[in-house]
């Protein structure tokens, strides 16, 4: 009798506790009441109205397509961070608050070139946390990590790592393969340094979204080359991953926004030294890497986005080199939704999700 009522009471206390749970997630938060009622785009007619809203005013905010500016103005132009926070002060909703301190240092890049590193720091975190080496997006030659600051605080809150954000060198002031190099070389440097940031050396991830979604998987096959331990997971967002644009999501969203095959061409153009860059192992990982011993990996990726399919792709040729591989798709989104959870659900979704994936990387 003592031992059943014990069980009925545990169970009661666990049902209690996922309702609880359960009901905290379902909570909105205050900008996710903002939707666009306007026409949906004809190459996405089936776009979630809070990421129309985005979109439209992005539009708004930066009439001009990007591929028509030289990079130094495509850097200077309004990015989709600034249409979520336009929408936000439109509105009068305050932006979600973060628990998080931020502060930045000079490390090497790629041959003792200073770079700048963004380090996140979640309150209450440990005197030896996991770290995230996160590398943002923006084709290899725009953006910066302000402009995907709400990824890493996300990242960092969720967590609870220490999120270090690589500033690496920009294209077409440096090409092929800065980017890259200065990823593998900040990655390196935390894992000699980890302590210097209060982090774990032994619990490293890394993590980018597109072009940044690329080096995270590039950087891993670095370590893995180049004697250097693994990162523990890698968590790759709507990446590059491939050089061809003429796959089935690259024809359908070929106009999309924010990201377009005309941009794509474009940034290729001003990274790439020749068009033979694009066929190496670093860019074509689908079709050219070997990507066997590589940790564990999560997938992260956008319906309405010209990378779909080789995000697809790249989930495929990880499993068939035996790289367990774990691949979410959300509906009704755009490239760089996942850092738009101040507005987006789906996006507040993927957050989630990823944090998860690293959480249980870290134990």
């Amino acid at each position: 009798m003592k031992k059943s009522f014990l069980s009925g009471l545990s169970l009661i206390v666990l049902l209690v506790a996922c309702l609880t749970a359960c009901q905290d997630h379902r909570i909105p938060l205050p900008g996710q009441s903002i939707q666009s009622n306007g026409p949906k785009p004809a190459y996405a007619p089936d776009m979630d109205p809070q990421m129309l809203a985005i979109i439209e005013e992005l539009g708004r905010l930066n009439p001009t397509p990007l591929y028509t500016l030289s990079p130094q103005e495509a850097r200077m132009r309004p990015s989709v961070k600034d249409a979520v926070n336009s929408l936000l002060d439109k509105n009068k909703i305050v932006a979600p608050k973060s628990n998080v301190s931020i502060s930045q240092r000079m490390i090497p890049g790629w041959g003792g070139t200073p770079i700048r590193i963004v380090i996140y720091t979640p309150a209450g975190a440990s005197s030896s946390a996991p770290v995230i080496v996160y590398m943002h997006g923006g084709g290899w030659v725009i953006a910066s990590p302000e402009v995907y600051e709400s990824s890493s605080v996300a990242l960092a809150q969720n967590t609870g790592a220490v999120v270090v954000s690589v500033d690496y060198r920009l294209a077409p002031e440096n090409k092929f393969p800065t980017a890259h190099e200065d990823s593998y070389a900040a990655y390196k440097w935390v894992k000699e340094n980890a302590a210097s940031i209060s982090g774990n050396p032994a619990k490293v991830a890394v993590a980018g979204e597109s072009a940044g979604g690329n080096m995270a998987v590039t950087v891993s096959m670095m370590a893995r080359d180049r004697g250097l331990s693994l990162p523990v997971h890698i968590l790759s967002v709507y990446p590059v991953a491939n050089n061809d644009l003429t796959t089935e999501s690259y024809n359908k969203y070929a106009n999309a926004m924010p990201l377009s095959r005309p941009l794509v061409e474009w940034f290729v153009d001003k990274y790439f030294r020749s068009p033979a860059d694009g066929d190496t192992p670093y860019i074509s990982l689908v079709d050219v890497a070997d990507l066997r011993g590589l940790p564990p990996t999560t997938i992260i990726a956008a319906e309405i986005d010209p990378l779909q399919t080789e995000g697809m792709q790249l989930r495929d040729k990880l499993g068939s080199q035996g790289v367990k591989v774990d691949y979410r798709l959300y509906t009704g989104v755009t490239h760089e939704f996942f850092g738009t959870y101040a507005i987006v659900k789906k996006a507040e979704e993927a957050q989630a999700f990823a944090a998860m994936q690293l959480r249980d990387a870290f134990k």
